[in-house]
């Protein structure tokens, strides 16, 4: 009754209304008693209550004193989460080691089988059934979590880097590499789906017997699902052992991109200029992928690579290797040694090479751009015997390249070393340039591709 008296009405309301907290009642007795001199003993002892205000956040209360620990999550839209970011050079050499599926698969039972029931357990049935539902949720977990984490390590195609995307489906295929990852997704939800349901069903095993049995039935049943499906991790395998070989490309270091029709001598040049150690035989497409060597001028390192030839055709009907040429041209920044052979012992005619090189030219225009006529021991004045061609309608420009090649050419020899010197020299004030391209930060505008 000393708190009663010592209200005054409208706080008489506050404290009996149920839509209104004991905090905007204090908040009023505070500003109310400021002209009192008296303070009953009930009433300073809800003044001097701590009270916590808990705020809605998704249908639920949190006081806020957790508010002030720990920011409150709220769940963005989709329209306003930030994009994923793109990947850079090099994501193929972070790929995680896959272990085979017969390993994956032995390991886990060893481990599961070692999973022993809960201590306590007196009956026999109940210990039984314990122990076989643990252990099929164990090797459940042994199976499908390696699983989970190759999903998770391999890089999505959609945020690799343009050039490395190109390799992904020139190498495997297209669509290869997504199709494995959805198989072992497949094969991760299929062994949760079994392992949980035969874990539950020992789980409610009536004796030992049969709490066995379910354990056996279990065990049985992953393995099954493991050599119908176990194949996709063996896929991973192999094409994480591909593109983990695959060459490493640094994108501020220039590149010497050695471009040209198949078996012309490139290969032969990159042993001079480079580190790189190609095949070198006298047919075409011996280079069966990108090589990359490397170069060091004034202590300076610089790349160096040796693509697969390219044929006059469209680029529908070029080949993977061809396109590998091209996936190297278009977003790696390149300088070009473009090598032509005019003996005709490559296998491609004079005049269909000078057609690719100048489509090439001029795809690529605003590249810095060398030309190397190679095995030019062969030319002078010995007797040179061309590919059949139909010679009728050449113009003056094919007549000329046929003799001497691109105007302002290198003319090279590997066997006899002649202008090995003067290319080399010519190469370092190339990539030199192409170096301060690369500090500048300049922007190179391609073509797209032609017949």
């Amino acid at each position: 009754m000393k708190l009663a008296s010592s209200l005054v009405p409208h706080q008489w309301r506050l404290l009996t209304s149920p839509q209104l907290s004991l905090q905007a009642f204090i908040f009023s007795t505070a500003n109310t008693t400021k002209s009192h001199t008296f303070w009953s003993p009930t009433l300073r002892q809800c003044r001097n209550l701590q009270t916590a205000v808990s705020p809605i956040v998704s249908s639920s209360y949190l006081p806020t004193s957790y508010i002030t620990q720990k920011q409150i999550e709220i769940p963005t839209s989709p329209e306003k989460q930030s994009p994923p970011v793109q990947e850079g050079l090099g994501a193929f050499q972070k790929l995680p080691m896959v272990m085979p599926s017969i390993d994956l698969y032995c390991s886990a039972l060893r481990k599961s089988k070692r999973v022993q029931p809960t201590k306590g357990i007196a009956n026999i049935a109940k210990r039984e059934r314990n122990r076989g539902a643990k252990q099929l949720d164990a090797f459940m977990k042994e199976l499908a979590l390696p699983l989970k984490g190759y999903m998770e390590s391999f890089p999505r195609k959609r945020l690799l880097h343009p050039y490395e995307r190109s390799l992904i489906d020139l190498t495997l295929g297209d669509g290869k590499y997504e199709e494995v990852l959805g198989k072992v997704d497949v094969l991760r939800k299929k062994v949760l789906s079994v392992g949980k349901e035969h874990a539950s069903l020992c789980a409610k095993a009536l004796s030992k017997k049969e709490a066995e049995e379910r354990l056996n039935e279990g065990v049985e049943k992953l393995e099954l699902v493991f050599q119908q499906q176990g194949r996709a991790v063996d896929d991973l395998l192999s094409i994480a052992k591909v593109l983990r070989a695959m060459p490493v490309v640094d994108l501020e270091m220039p590149t010497l991109c050695l471009v040209g029709a198949p078996n012309v001598g490139k290969s032969s040049l990159v042993r001079i200029l480079s580190t790189g150690k190609p095949e070198i035989c006298n047919y075409p497409f011996t280079t069966r992928g990108i090589l990359m060597g490397h170069i060091v001028l004034n202590y300076q390192r610089f790349q160096v690579t040796d693509t697969p030839g390219l044929l006059r055709r469209c680029d529908e009907d070029r080949n993977n290797l061809e396109k590998l040429t091209l996936a190297v041209l278009t977003h790696l920044p390149t300088a070009v040694l473009y090598v032509h052979d005019l003996t005709g012992e490559c296998g491609t005619s004079p005049s269909d090479q000078f057609r690719i090189y100048k489509e090439m030219k001029e795809r690529f225009k605003d590249y810095l751009w060398i030309d190397a006529v190679s095995k030019c021991d062969l030319l002078g004045g010995s007797l040179v015997m061309y590919a059949k061609e139909d010679r009728s309608s050449d113009d003056a420009e094919i007549i000329k390249y046929r003799e001497t090649g691109p105007d302002e050419s290198i003319h090279v020899s590997v066997k006899t070393e002649q202008g090995l010197n003067e290319l080399k020299s010519k190469v370092k004030e190339v990539l030199s340039n192409e170096m301060e391209k690369i500090k500048s930060g300049e922007k190179i505008d391609l073509s797209v591709g032609t017949c």
